[in-house]
């Protein structure tokens, strides 16, 4: 492992190199922080996939690419005469010191659990920072994962089942009113209860230590599987999906679940 200075030295070479960019390079010269925000989020999703696949050359990569995006979009405000990138450290430093007076105070925290009900009750007392609960979570945010965010800093200021077994019958409820619309045929208001029947197994993931987002990504993952081997047996076959019966798919299906896929 590198030692602290040869840290510093790496970082000090990307704001050089930044600095540069933005000098001499037509293409680097002409992004804004509107033109670098899609490409930030495909970044993060990248980084994302490569934490989920446990690919360390990857994951390194990726990293990097979102450390170019901090220093990208530090470099344009620098620019502007707003801040640097100093100034974003500055600020995550403090923050960091601040939500955690068990370190850096005299709290007592001898536990996660306590630790993240102190981190979000400190988060509404901050200067500056978020003064409600669930202020600070995007709009924008993927459905799962607002929904998942939602719960858990719910969770934080003392909102939550006592009993996790209790979620159970809050699902089957929600269930049932899903049904209750699907059979009336009112479109809007199933939808709303699809959602709250989301809402609530997204909730049951929580309270047992499932993480909903990537629960569901690997029955993506393995549906992904399943389906392309049974494209593929089928095109080996000379045939073509739309000419099979959905009972011929299923017994292709059924040896690619056999084969472990």
């Amino acid at each position: 492992m590198h030692t602290k200075e040869e840290k510093l030295a790496q970082f000090s070479r990307l704001l050089d190199i930044m600095d540069r960019l933005r000098a001499e390079c037509p293409w680097n010269r002409a992004q804004t922080v509107d033109s670098l925000r899609p490409m930030t989020v495909e970044e993060v999703y990248e980084l994302s996939d490569a934490v989920m696949k446990k690919n360390e050359e990857e994951l390194k990569k990726e990293l990097g690419d979102v450390m170019l995006h901090i220093v990208f979009y530090s470099k344009i405000a620098e620019e502007q005469g707003k801040y640097d990138v100093a100034d974003v450290l500055e600020k995550v430093c403090d923050k960091m010191v601040f939500r955690h007076p068990h370190v850096f105070g005299d709290v007592k925290a001898d536990d996660a659990e306590t630790v993240s009900q102190n981190w979000e009750m400190m988060k509404t007392k901050e200067k500056g920072g978020n003064k409600r609960v669930l202020s600070g979570i995007p709009d924008a945010m993927p459905s799962v994962l607002k929904a998942h965010s939602m719960q858990d800093k719910a969770r934080g200021v003392g909102f939550d089942w006592e009993k996790k077994e209790d979620v159970w019958a809050k699902v089957k409820e929600e269930m049932g009113e899903f049904e209750v619309e699907l059979r009336k045929g009112d479109a809007d208001h199933s939808e709303e209860e699809l959602g709250d029947f989301l809402f609530a197994v997204i909730n049951a993931a929580r309270l047992y230590g499932i993480n909903p987002d990537t629960a569901l990504n690997r029955a993506c993952d393995k549906f992904r599987r399943r389906f392309t081997y049974l494209e593929e047996q089928t095109l080996r076959k000379g045939r073509s999906l739309h000419d099979m019966t959905l009972a011929e798919m299923d017994a292709i299906w059924d040896e690619g679940k056999a084969k472990g896929l």
